[in-house]
């Protein structure tokens, strides 16, 4: 048996393929389902034997058209190639012997030509026959006929006169064509009539009006049928319908009488529905299997009713089932036997309803159960069998044939058994190959179908290509062809890399169609892979390769965005693929292609949409695809913005102090409204201003509002959401209130004085909003705060403030105020407390006693002043305090007076900031808000002895190899009696490590220490502070550098320093630096340091005192070491700098920054205008200028005897000409385009040379020009004719000032 085994892959990696062949016609089946899916130029199978097949032919229904040639296709294949002859009715087509029928080359498709011959004698039942030495197939009957479209007959038709509310029909009645026309109604203008439930066309083409009315009357009724094969149209003639209103039926119908036709003369009233088409209560309709159904009921009635469909056995198929003609067509598409039965349609108006039933029998041509029968290919030996099994309404009779004749003419073959619908082959030989035809019939069609047996023996092949790659992913399926044919069925095994064992065990899997499988393909599974096909007639085989992949994963996944209109938006999609795959990625909106527009930005792995609108809401995928696998991730884009204002705003329940207003809310867009604010504006008050006046809920659409008398009122509405307030609304109508007397008094009433005899009453005025009504005054009134006092009123208009004059001095007053319109009094206003005016008070405090702290803090207490001697409200204490003089002999300074209040009503207080081992004296004073009381007795406290300030300064002198001399000045502050001073200093090494300290202890009254015996230390460091009975005060630091040379010894730098502590590791502060300071040398400033920190990536920064951008910091690398020496510093300039430790903590770690002062240098440049060999040299450049314009002149001397003119002739253009050697010029041309001049020559950008370009040009001593001159030395520059072109190039490739040197090679190579 031949077959083919295995399957074609689609895709790389992942083929498809069929199951498990069970059966040996299911192998021939794959044979050639492989072979025709190849088509004909296949070579996968060259130079097999087999049968004719037909491959394309007409429909079995061909009409034709007159005035085109008649093809009739034939198509067929086989080994080898088929020959082809035709029937008509029955009987053999002798094609060759009709000059207007040719039959094309390689194939049996017939062209007709209609150009010479009648149609008609073309019609009729072809049937083509392809054979060759191993059968012969037919195909289907060919129906041919002609296409018609007969004119309509000519009949005239009365005018059709009809009382309105009856029902009409208007015939159509068009003549039958082939195929039948499609019928519609126009008027004259070729405009389609309009339909309505009461007008409508039936499906055999007449009108049907249910009832008519008064606008259907017309003349211009036309009936049209469209021919579609012949492309013609046809129309009947017009018919004209006139509908009378029973009021004008009169004695002038009978004009009509004798030229229309009238129905229906009796008046006509309102009636139930009954059916125009179909008629009766049922009838009957017959349908195929796989054809459309369509039923229509046409009722009339008044009014026009309306036409509902139900199934009485069922329900109708939903999807298949549609409703046209208003409802009045039921139509169901690819009718299955399930549609059979019962169908109601049911008519209804106002007075009635009415039914009609419609059987439906759904009959069936033949169709195919399992398909048609499929081709064998078998082995000598073997067996198979042919099956033709189908269906069909009534049942279909069956019938078998053989190379196109009746099987049971055919020569006998003991290998066949027909058995009904199945031919059995048992041990078929060569001589069984045959074609076998399968007829099955019933009264409404016939089913014709090949299939042929093609008895074979064949050694084995593999199909699938050698050394074909499979690439899979990781952990996915891997499946690896081995599509083999054979006759007998190969056997077909695999091995991988060497041939130790066949792959048939777990993780692999062999398909019975030669497939092997991996379920989960790993890495060790890639590799060399062998298939070999066997059978009793030989062995082939074949290898095929295997690599695995590394999946491809969105591993950044786009993220869901809700952004504005008009913003911009960004979706990310980073991908990870494997390094010999290249993805592509592509992004889709809405599961289609991104809009075409430049707002659009699509990137490698991003996406980004600026100027964001509505339109692009909506899902954005992201997909990576490779050749093997892909992958795709999606994110919704949601587009808000602000709402739309509201609209339709209406006024309703209007009372005189209230009304209810409501709005239909603006579009949201995508971003629910989360309330509505509510604005008014005043016309009569202030008018243009908008004002808030209640704000609600955003699902709510309505607002009570409470309103004010006297107020004309506009409202308008604006929605509020997460974005933001949309525009305001249209304004609504003005709605007008009533005033009235006020509801409220004034507020935030006051009472004080401005005079200590004088009450000034204030208040907040009412608004004109607040007022109610015209007239708006204030009633003032006011009494001292005494039993029986009585109250004071007066009116006041357009002012919000009173003055009661000759009152006692801050005594307490009740006040009130109450608002009255021209409607009458306010509500009763509430009592307020104030207080008439303030005056100095009259007393001080008493007990005034102060307490010393420490050396610069006291506290005082005092007894406070008595409430009715203060006169006012008491604002608090003043302390006047002067420090009368330093205890001091040196410092006996006196200090200004200053003053520390205590607000409130105190009794005691703290006083800071004092000077220590100071006399001091102090008062204090009561205040209110008129101003200071008398002050109290003075009093008197001294404060102690404190640390001392640092000394002043400190200085070295005469300093030597071993020793040097430390001056200083004594501290300003001496703070106390100074007891004396420390001293310490250690040496400090070229790694700025500390040595050990030494310290010394110097009387009060010493000022200078030498100190011998150093060791011989590049720099030392000192410190120095002063002591008193109180302890020892800040040090003054200094550190002196010192070369080992004598008369190296650098000048000493000083520096700010606290007193030295060492870190102790236990305890370690938040900087890990310590000690940082500074030495100012010749070539840089040296920073050392002291660190015990644990990053090791430290550096100094430095930055110009007066930059005011921090960004830029200068940084210098330290290496290891704790100095660093800062070069390049500039002279003059101050610098801040810091130490910086860059490690594991989230920010650096910084030390304290330290100024360091770079001391301006005097500058040491030389004048080389002094100096001898500049000088020398310059005297030499213009001896030699001058030798050289004593040439160039006689030069030019001698040119004078050659008239210009003559020049000009001989040298038309000098400019494009090159220059010989002997010209007198100091610019040579080539003949390329660059025209560069001569290196060391200058020319301007402009072409031209100017007198004060070059004080060495030679120019300066011509008349003029561009500088050139002709070969005898005449100067005819003025003449050349310069191009600009050619002048720009020259000045842009002028390089530097003229050269004295190149000047001298030009008069050497003149000389």
């Amino acid at each position: 048996m031949l077959t083919v085994t295995g399957c074609p892959s689609p895709n790389v990696g992942q083929p498809f393929c069929l199951s498990p062949l069970m059966s040996a016609s299911l192998y021939c089946h794959i044979v050639f389902l492989f072979a025709d899916s190849l088509g004909e130029n296949t070579k996968v199978l060259p130079g097999l034997p087999q049968p004719p097949t037909i491959t394309h032919q007409s429909p079995k229904e061909y009409i034709m058209d007159p005035r085109e040639n008649i093809i009739i296709h034939c198509d067929a294949k086989g080994k080898p190639h088929p020959s082809f002859s035709w029937t008509r009715n029955g009987t053999h087509f002798d094609v060759e012997q009709d000059p207007n029928v040719i039959m094309r080359p390689h194939s049996g498709t017939l062209v007709v030509d209609l150009s010479r011959a009648r149609p008609e004698n073309f019609e009729g039942v072809f049937q083509c026959t392809a054979r060759n030495k191993y059968g012969s197939a037919v195909s289907n009957n060919i129906v041919i006929r002609q296409s018609k479209s007969p004119l309509w007959s000519k009949e005239k038709f009365k005018p059709i006169v009809v009382q309105e509310g009856v029902s009409l029909v208007l015939p159509c009645r068009p003549p039958a064509g082939l195929p039948p026309p499609i019928i519609f109604w126009m008027d004259n203008n070729f405009q389609k009539l309009p339909q309505s439930k009461r007008v409508s066309q039936s499906l055999n083409g007449d009108l049907y009006f249910s009832n008519v009315r008064r606008e259907d009357s017309r003349n211009d009724y036309i009936c049209y049928a469209r021919f579609t094969h012949t492309q013609t149209i046809q129309q009947k003639q017009p018919i004209t319908v006139k509908v009378l209103n029973p009021d004008a039926i009169n004695d002038t119908m009978a004009d009509y009488y004798n030229d229309t036709e009238l129905l229906n003369e009796a008046p006509v009233d309102e009636r139930k529905p009954t059916f125009l088409i179909p008629s009766g209560h049922s009838s009957a309709k017959m349908v195929l299997r796989g054809h459309v159904l369509e039923m229509e009921c046409i009722a009339e009635g008044l009014p026009t009713p309306e036409v509902s469909w139900t199934k009485v056995s069922g329900d109708l198929p939903g999807r298949r089932a549609s409703f046209l003609h208003f409802n009045k067509t039921l139509r169901i598409v690819n009718v299955s036997e399930s549609d059979a039965g019962d169908y109601r349609c049911t008519a209804r108006n106002q007075l009635g309803s009415a039914q009609h039933t419609i059987s439906v029998a759904v009959k069936a041509a033949p169709y195919w159960i399992s398909g048609p029968p499929k081709n064998l290919v078998l082995a000598p030996g073997e067996s198979g069998v042919l099956t033709c099994r189908a269906s069909g309404t009534p049942k279909p009779s069956i019938m078998w044939s053989r190379n196109g004749g009746p099987i049971e003419n055919s020569p006998k073959d003991i290998s066949r058994k027909v058995e009904d619908d199945t031919i059995i082959f048992t041990d078929v030989q060569t001589d069984s190959s045959a074609v076998y035809q399968c007829n099955i019939s019933n009264p409404y069609g016939y089913l014709l179908s090949n299939a042929f047996v093609n008895v074979l023996s064949e050694p084995p092949r593999v199909l699938t290509p050698a050394n074909k790659l499979y690439q899979v992913i990781e952990n996915r399926p891997a499946l690896m062809d081995c599509s083999s044919f054979g006759s007998p069925i190969p056997k077909i095994t695999w091995f991988k890399d060497s041939r130790a064992s066949t792959l048939d065990g777990d993780p692999y899997i062999l398909h019975d169609n030669g497939t092997l499988e991996i379920q989960v393909a790993q890495a060790q599974h890639k590799g060399k892979y062998t298939c070999v096909a066997t059978n009793m007639l030989g062995i082939y085989e074949n290898h095929v390769y295997l690599e695995t992949k590394e999946p491809t994963h969105i591993i950044k996944l786009p993220d869901d965005k809700v952004v504005q209109r008009g913003r911009s938006v960004l979706f990310e999609c980073k991908v990870k693929h494997d390094k010999d795959l290249f993805p592509s990625l592509i992004w889709l909106k809405d599961d289609e292609e991104l809009p075409d527009d430049e707002r659009f930005i699509v990137e490698f792995d991003s996406l980004s949409i600026t100027d964001v609108s509505e339109r692009d809401a909506g899902t954005y995928t992201c997909i990576v695809n490779t050749t093997l696998d892909h992958d795709s991730a999606t994110a919704e884009l949601t587009v808000v913005g602000r709402p739309d204002p509201p609209t339709d705003l209406e006024l309703t329940d209007q009372k005189k102090r209230s009304v209810q207003l409501t709005w239909i809310p603006g579009e949201e867009h995508n971003s629910p409204i989360e309330e509505f604010v509510i604005q008014y504006e005043d016309s009569l008050h202030r008018r243009g201003h908008w004002h808030d006046l209640a704000r609600v809920p955003g699902t709510k659409t309505t607002a009570h509002l409470k309103l004010s008398p006297h107020v004309y009122y506009t409202f308008r509405v604006l929605a509020r959401n997460a974005v933001g307030l949309s525009e305001p609304s249209s304004p609504s109508r003005m709605y007008k209130t009533d005033p009235a007397a006020p509801d409220q008094n004034p507020k935030d009433v006051r009472g004080s004085g401005t005079e200590h005899n004088n009450l000034v009453i204030t208040w907040q005025p009412l608004s004109g909003l607040q007022s109610n009504g015209p007239g708006l005054h204030y009633k003032v009134s006011w009494r001292q705060k005494r039993p029986g006092s009585d109250w004071t009123t007066v009116t006041v208009a357009n002012n919000s403030r009173f003055t009661v004059s000759g009152t006692p001095t801050f005594s307490p007053y009740e006040i009130k105020v109450q608002a009255v319109n021209d409607h009458g009094d306010g509500p009763e206003p509430a009592v307020a407390l104030g207080y008439s005016g303030e005056d100095l008070p009259l007393s001080a405090p008493t007990n005034v006693r102060a307490t010393v702290v420490n050396s610069t803090l006291a506290e005082l207490h005092w007894d406070p002043v008595p409430l009715h001697l203060i006169r006012g409200h008491v604002q608090g204490y003043k302390v006047y305090y002067w420090r009368r003089h330093n205890l001091h002999k040196h410092n006996p300074d006196h200090m200004e007076k200053r003053i520390l209040t205590f607000s409130g009503n105190h009794s005691h207080g703290m006083l800071p900031g004092l000077h220590p081992f100071s006399h001091y004296s102090f008062n204090v004073r009561v205040f209110n808000k008129k101003g200071d009381g008398p002050p109290s007795t003075a009093q008197q406290f001294k404060t102690p002895e404190g640390e001392p300030g640092p000394p002043v300064s400190l200085s070295v002198t005469d300093p030597s190899l071993d020793s040097l001399t430390l001056e200083w000045s004594p501290p300003h502050e001496h703070n106390g009696h100074i007891t004396g001073y420390d001293l310490k200093y250690q040496p400090v090494n070229n790694s700025n490590e500390l040595g050990p300290e030494e310290e010394l202890a110097l009387a009060a009254n010493e000022t200078s220490v030498t100190l011998k015996n150093l060791k011989y230390s590049p720099r030392y460091r000192f410190y120095l502070n002063a002591r008193t009975s109180a302890g020892a005060g800040p040090a003054f630091s200094l550190e002196h550098a010192v070369k080992l040379e004598e008369g190296n010894t650098q000048t000493s730098h000083p520096v700010a320093w606290s007193p030295r502590r060492r870190p102790i590791n236990k305890a370690r502060p938040a900087s890990p630096f310590a000690n940082v300071s500074s030495s100012v040398e010749e070539d840089g400033a040296l920073i050392s340091w002291e660190y015990w920190g644990p990053e090791k990536n430290v550096y100094v920064e430095y930055i110009a005192d007066n930059s005011e951008d921090e960004e830029e910091w200068q940084k210098e690398l330290v290496n290891g070491s704790q100095n660093v020496k800062l070069k390049g510093l500039k002279g003059g300039l101050s610098y801040r700098v810091r130490v910086v430790a860059q490690g594991h903590h989230e920010q650096p770690l910084h030390s304290e920054e330290l100024f360091v002062t770079v001391p301006a240098v005097t500058s040491r440049q030389v004048d080389i205008a002094t100096q001898g060999w500049f000088i020398g040299l310059m005297c030499a450049i213009a001896l030699l200028i001058l030798v050289l314009l004593i040439i160039c002149f006689i030069q030019r001397n001698k040119g004078g005897k050659y008239p210009v003119k003559e020049k000009e002739d001989a040298h038309t253009d000098p400019e494009f000409q090159p220059m010989k050697d002997d010209d007198c010029t100091f610019v040579e041309y080539s003949d390329n385009e660059d025209h560069k001049p001569l290196k060391g020559s200058r020319t301007p950008s402009n072409g031209t040379v100017k007198r004060d370009d070059s004080d060495d040009s030679l120019v300066d001593y011509g008349e003029g020009g561009d500088g050139q001159f002709n070969e005898d030395g005449s100067f005819i520059g003025q003449y050349s004719g310069k191009s600009s072109s050619r002048d720009n190039a020259e000045g842009q490739e002028s390089s530097g000032a003229p050269s004295p040197i190149n000047a001298m090679n030009s008069l050497n190579s003149f000389v």
